[in-house]
């Protein structure tokens, strides 16, 4: 089977761990030895590299093309207009795509189904481009992009659109299934099939060992996570006057940190709160086994992988009870869900996960169950049906349904 795989959340040299859960996923797809693809991994177009633009500046330094893992990947620019182009951003991908798919089709690899990950945009604009093209689409939904985006009446209606267009769809999580379902997506044609754990990259390690390495001692947890309001590092730092023996260690950068140390610091705790900054994905295996936990208060998540790494280390997990949370989250050697997701909540979790404290081993375990062969498994299911569906059509009757 020929894939491309387009998304806009997809690693690349300037941002290594951007969209990672995409290109792991994808990489044990084609592990497989059943699928090859070649990924269009869209980024904004920015005319200026000046540091000060941030995130902006940073994507326009991505390369036009690269290979990752052996994976071609190439970066057509699209137009973002900033705050009031929303609703124009899925034509602006697709349009800004279209010479960069026709080149690759023109070439020689004319693929059987778009594989497009997050449906808003990205989603939209892949339906869009299976219709120029005439190929099936397949979207995966992710988390915001259903949790989020069908608060706004526009893009809902467009999001609404791709999905009566899809020829198929995927959640990574039941809880995201059962939203879309409740939009009006027929159930029928949504699968769940959930992220699973690089069990060779996130392993146990001499605990004590990583802890010397580190310099780190007491009880000590670790929040991961971009510094925005939706990961709520303000819930586990407002826990800190409540756990007065604990320890925070937080990995992630955003537009929160500065808040963030201001409140550390009033609150008389910054003495026991590191801000780590960016840590690439092979060092945060390091930290995970060094840490007595690891906490994450989000207010909304899809599907948490820094959960199953974190675990797979053998480090359980406290987390707030949101979406696909529970489902990863679901037995005692995991770790403990909190009853609210308030500072007090997390006080209260992280006391009761200290009080039953399970094993490591058993963490580790536990982990294990979560490989990526079922979802493998279920994706070529999935594109073999398609792809095999389609093929039974006249000519003239294929497009996409």
């Amino acid at each position: 089977m020929k894939l491309l795989t387009f998304s806009s959340l997809f690693p690349n040299t300037v941002k290594p761990s951007h969209g990672i859960f995409v290109e792991t996923r994808l990489r044990y797809l084609l592990a497989s030895g059943q699928v090859e693809s070649k990924v269009v991994a869209p980024v904004p177009w920015f005319p200026s590299q000046h540091p000060r633009f941030g995130d902006y500046a940073a994507f326009s330094k991505v390369p036009a093309a690269e290979t990752r893992y052996g994976i071609d990947v190439t970066h057509p620019r699209y137009l973002v207009i900033p705050k009031v182009g929303m609703t124009a951003a899925p034509w602006l991908m697709a349009q800004a795509c279209k010479k960069e798919i026709g080149r690759i089709i023109d070439e020689g690899y004319d693929f059987d189904v778009i594989d497009a990950h997050y449906f808003y945009p990205d989603g939209v604009a892949a339906v869009m481009l299976g219709k120029y093209f005439n190929k099936p689409v397949v979207i995966t939904a992710r988390g915001t992009d259903i949790n989020l985006i069908p608060q706004f009446a526009l893009p809902r209606k467009q999001l609404m659109w791709a999905a009566n267009n899809a020829a198929g769809m995927i959640t990574v999580c039941q809880a995201l299934r059962e939203e879309m379902i409740g939009l009006g997506v027929p159930g029928d044609r949504i699968v769940a099939l959930r992220n699973g754990v690089d069990l060779q990259r996130f392993v146990p390690l001499d605990r004590a060992a990583a802890r010397a390495q580190l310099g780190m001692d007491g009880f000590t947890v670790i929040s991961v996570g971009v510094l925005d309001p939706r990961k709520a590092h303000d819930l586990t730092i407002g826990a800190l006057p409540l756990l007065p023996d604990v320890k925070l260690l937080i990995a992630g950068i955003g537009p929160e940190r500065k808040k963030l140390e201001a409140q550390a610091a009033s609150l008389g705790v910054a003495d026991r709160v590191t801000f780590l900054g960016a840590v690439a994905q092979t060092e945060l295996k390091n930290y995970y086994n060094a840490a007595d936990a690891m906490v994450l208060a989000s207010s909304r998540e899809g599907w948490a992988n820094v959960l199953l790494e974190s675990m797979a280390c053998g480090t359980p997990v406290v987390a707030s009870n949101v979406w696909g949370t529970p489902e990863v989250v679901a037995a005692p050697e995991a770790g403990v869900l909190m009853k609210e997701r308030t500072s007090q909540g997390i006080a209260d979790a992280l006391t009761e996960l200290r009080r039953n404290y399970p094993d490591h081993a058993a963490t580790r375990r536990y982990a294990e169950g979560f490989s990526w062969d079922d979802t493998t498994n279920g994706q070529l299911t999935l594109f073999s049906r398609i792809i095999n569906s389609r093929g039974s059509l006249p000519a003239e009757q294929r497009v996409v349904a």
